[in-house]
């Protein structure tokens, strides 16, 4: 289980690039770059299972299924993920069934999105006068849970700084929930498309308007949300794209 980073494939790790000389199938995601895919040797197979909002090109028992029976052939499998396969990657799942079955695995993590994406709009997540905490949140639970594991409302005012992935669909009712906890409207917050490529865009604003700006500039997934006081440190310290939307 191979993290693939956050987009700029120049921020592969070398484990994985080793890991990935050596494949014989690779098992890859919608945000796995060609850059990265190339890596694998020509010959080795390469299998699309990749997945965004409302639509999974492949169920994930059945991916976790492939990895089996890819493995269980005596290939060399290599299942990349986006970012790091522990953090939200489904990784933990997946790891779970090739050990049931018998299957030896290795982790191998990748710089996580949740930090580099920020990082690349110029917002740090932790700042020692701004920002002394930070949590990573999913914006997108599994649809069978009876009732959600985010408590919004308690998360608003326990951390500095809330960084939300795969939020974009939902983010109306996080914004709602973070300000009925307690945050303020006027929080910074910014939305960043498509972090770490060529295509991306960061809008600001603040708690109380960041939902409605996503709407009016068209952001989509994948993006990444940020809210704290860190976020004014965007204007200064954005290296990495040519411009941002929006004011703070």
């Amino acid at each position: 289980l191979v993290g693939a980073g956050p987009g700029d494939p120049d921020l592969i790790t070398v484990k994985a690039v080793k890991v990935l000389k050596a494949a014989d199938v690779v098992v890859y995601d919608r945000l796995a770059s060609p850059e990265i895919l190339d890596l694998a040797p020509k010959s080795a197979e390469r299998i699309y299972v990749g997945k965004c909002s409302g639509d999974h090109t492949v169920p994930q028992d059945q991916i976790s299924k492939i990895l089996v029976k890819q493995a269980q052939m005596g290939r060399k499998v290599v299942r990349l993920k986006g970012g790091d396969p522990f953090l939200f990657g489904r990784g933990g799942e997946e790891a779970e069934e090739i050990k049931d079955a018998g299957i030896e695995f290795e982790i191998v993590p990748g710089v996580t999105s949740a930090i580099a994406v920020p990082a690349y709009a110029g917002i740090p997540v932790t700042h020692r006068h701004l920002s002394s905490s930070f949590a990573a949140v999913t914006g997108h639970e599994d649809p069978g849970k009876d009732e959600s594991s985010v408590d919004w409302e308690k998360l608003a005012t326990a951390v500095d700084t809330i960084v939300v992935m795969m939020g974009v669909g939902r983010l109306d009712k996080i914004t709602d929930a973070l300000i009925r906890g307690g945050r303020s409207k006027k929080t910074p917050a910014a939305a960043i498309e498509w972090g770490a490529t060529s295509k991306q865009r960061t809008v600001v604003g603040t708690l109380g308007n960041i939902a409605e700006k996503v709407v009016s500039e068209k952001v989509e997934s994948p993006a990444i949300i940020v809210v704290g006081d860190v976020v004014n440190l965007h204007e200064k310290l954005s290296w990495f794209e040519g411009g941002s939307k929006g004011d703070a």
